[in-house]
C-alpha cells in the first residue's frame, strides 16, 4: 500500500525545485506543523539568549511572518525566511500547513528539511499533500489529477483544459450522469423488493429514454471529446517517416528550430527513435524522427527499421517523407502500404531541386493524403506543414473546444466500461429480463463512474495516480 489512508502523522517536502532562484518553500502539514513552525523559527526581534531558549508564539491563520529558521539544540541561524500559517481546515490539505518560504538552493532547503524531520515531521510521500487533499474531502480526484495536468501542461490549450477540471466541470458532468443512473437504481430496487407493484415503480419506456438520451448520449461525447481532443491534453503523437536521405532528420531539427539530429549524405545515419516537444499553435507535440526504412541486412538497422513501424503503429499522425528529386521508388510504396490505415500527411520534401512548377507523379491510392511541398534544407513551407498538421488535429468531428472537459486516459476507460453498462441494461429492459439482472449492470454503471471521481476508487487506483505526483505536491 502506497500510504495509510487514515495516516494522521505530520508531513514535509520541499515544495520548489531546488537550483539557482529566488524562493525555495518546504512544505508542512499535520497536527503537529504549527508546533514545529514555533520551534525552529523565530520572529525578527526576538531576542535567542542561547540554545533551548524558552519561547512560544501564537500563529494566526493567513498570515505572513517574517523571521529567522533557528536549530533550537544549537542556536544556529539557518536562513532568513518568510513564513506562511494556513489553519485547518483552510488549506490546501483541510489540515494545519505552514509553508517556510527561504532561499532556493539545495544545502539551505535540505537543512530546513532536515530540521522539521529532527522535530517529528515525516518526509512526505510522492503526492501525499494533494492526496490529503482528496482523502479530506477538499477535492475529488479529477480536480487531484487536474493538479498534475496543470503543473505538466506545456500549452495554454492544455493549461485551459487542466483549469476547467480543476475547477470541477469534469466532476460535475460526471456526477450529474451518476445521479440519473442512482435515480433508476432506486427504481429498480423498488421494483425487485416489490414485484407485484413493479409496473407503478418503475416505467420501462422511461427508463429505456433516460438510459438511452439522458445517460448513454453524454457518455457517449466525452468518450468522443477524449477520442477527438486527447492530443490537447496529452500531446499530438507525431511519427516522421520515409526511406534513407528522404530528409527525415533535417525535417525534424526544422520542426524543433534545433540541430537536434545528425545530418548527413550517408544513409542510415539515424539508427534510433529520437523524441523532441514542440508547440504547434497551442498543441502540443512530441515529434519522432525514425531510422529510414528500407531493405537492409545490417543488424542494427534492421532492429531501427523494427522499432520504427512499431512506434508508428501507434501515434496520431504520420509525417511521411518522399524525395522529389528523384521517382517513387519501391521503398516508398512499402512504407505507405505498412501506415496507410494511420493519419497521414505526405511531405514532398527537397522542393529546391525541382522547378516551381513541379508535380510529383503520385500512385491513385496516395490521392487522398493531404500533401504540402517543402524544402527542409532551405526551411521553405515549414510553417505551412505546421498550419497543416493544426488544421487536421483542430478539424476533428466532435471536438468542441468551448466545453474543454477532455477526459484522461483512465476516465476514458471508466466512461467505456460505464457505456457497456448501461448498454446491457438497455438490452436487458428490452428483452424484459428480471430487474436484478438491470440492477446488475445500472450497478456497474454507477461504479465506473464513481472510479472517476474518487467514489468508487479502490486503494491501487489512488495510488497510481498519486505516485505520479512530485514530492512536495
Amino acid at each position: 500500500m502506497y500510504f495509510n489512508k487514515m495516516d494522521s502523522s505530520t508531513i514535509a517536502a520541499i515544495a520548489t525545485p531546488i537550483g539557482c532562484g529566488g524562493i525555495g518553500i518546504i512544505k508542512i502539514s499535520g497536527p503537529n506543523a504549527l508546533s514545529i513552525a514555533d520551534h525552529i523559527f523565530r520572529k525578527a526581534g526576538f531576542k535567542q539568549e542561547g540554545p533551548d531558549t524558552a519561547h512560544s508564539f501564537s500563529f494566526k491563520t493567513h498570515r505572513l511572518y517574517y523571521g529567522h529558521i533557528v536549530d533550537p539544540k544549537s542556536g544556529q541561524v539557518l536562513d532568513e525566511v518568510v513564513l506562511a500559517v494556513m489553519k485547518a481546515p483552510h488549506s490546501y490539505t483541510c489540515e494545519d500547513i505552514v509553508e517556510i518560504q527561504a532561499h532556493s538552493g539545495y544545502a539551505v532547503l535540505s537543512a530546513i528539511l532536515s530540521l522539521t524531520l529532527k522535530q517529528g515531521a515525516r518526509l512526505a510521500e510522492p503526492g501525499e499533500f494533494t492526496k490529503r487533499a482528496y482523502q479530506n474531502g477538499r477535492i475529488d480526484l479529477t480536480q487531484a489529477e487536474a493538479v498534475i495536468d496543470i503543473i505538466n501542461a506545456r500549452t495554454d490549450k492544455a493549461l485551459e483544459i487542466a483549469t476547467s477540471q480543476i475547477k470541477g466541470d469534469m466532476k460535475a458532468r460526471v456526477e450529474a450522469i451518476r445521479n440519473i443512473l442512482v435515480n433508476i437504481m432506486i427504481r429498480a430496487n423498488a421494483a425487485i423488493d416489490f414485484p407485484d407493484d413493479a409496473g407503478e415503480t418503475i416505467d420501462i419506456d422511461s427508463a429505456l429514454e433516460t438510459l438511452y438520451s439522458r445517460v448513454g448520449n453524454p457518455l457517449r461525447k466525452l468518450i468522443e471529446q477524449y477520442d477527438n481532443a486527447h492530443v490537447l491534453r496529452d500531446g499530438l503523437n507525431l511519427v516522421i517517416v520515409g526511406r534513407p536521405n528522404a530528409g527525415k532528420s533535417s525535417l525534424m531539427n526544422r520542426l524543433i528550430k534545433k540541430d537536434r539530429v545528425i545530418v548527413t549524405c550517408v544513409p542510415g545515419t539515424t539508427r534510433d527513435l529520437i523524441e523532441e516537444t514542440l508547440n504547434i499553435h497551442g498543441i502540443p507535440v512530441v515529434v519522432t524522427d525514425t531510422a529510414g526504412l528500407h531493405e537492409t541486412e545490417d543488424p542494427v538497422e534492421v532492429a531501427g527499421i523494427k522499432k520504427t513501424y512499431e512506434h508508428a503503429s501507434g501515434c496520431d499522425l504520420v509525417l511521411f517523407v518522399v524525395d522529389a528529386s528523384c521517382s517513387l521508388t519501391s521503398e516508398d510504396v512499402t512504407i505507405f502500404e505498412k501506415i496507410n490505415n494511420k493519419k497521414t500527411i505526405l511531405v514532398i520534401n527537397k522542393s529546391d531541386l525541382v522547378d516551381e512548377k513541379f508535380v510529383m507523379d503520385i500512385p491513385d491510392g496516395w490521392a487522398d493524403m493531404p500533401q504540402v511541398i517543402i524544402s527542409a534544407l532551405y526551411n521553405r513551407e515549414i510553417d505551412t506543414l505546421k498550419n497543416l498538421v493544426a488544421k487536421i488535429v483542430l478539424s476533428e468531428p466532435g471536438l468542441d473546444l468551448a466545453g474543454k472537459i477532455i477526459p484522461n486516459l483512465r476516465h476514458k476507460i471508466a466512461l467505456d466500461r460505464s457505456l457497456g453498462a448501461v448498454s446491457s441494461a438497455i438490452d436487458g429492459l428490452r428483452a424484459k429480463v428480471p430487474f436484478e439482472l438491470i440492477a446488475i449492470d445500472v450497478q456497474e454503471a454507477i461504479d465506473s463512474l464513481g472510479e472517476i471521481t474518487g467514489v468508487a476508487a479502490g486503494e491501487e487506483i489512488l495510488d497510481k495516480i498519486f505516485s505520479s505526483f512530485c514530492i512536495g505536491k
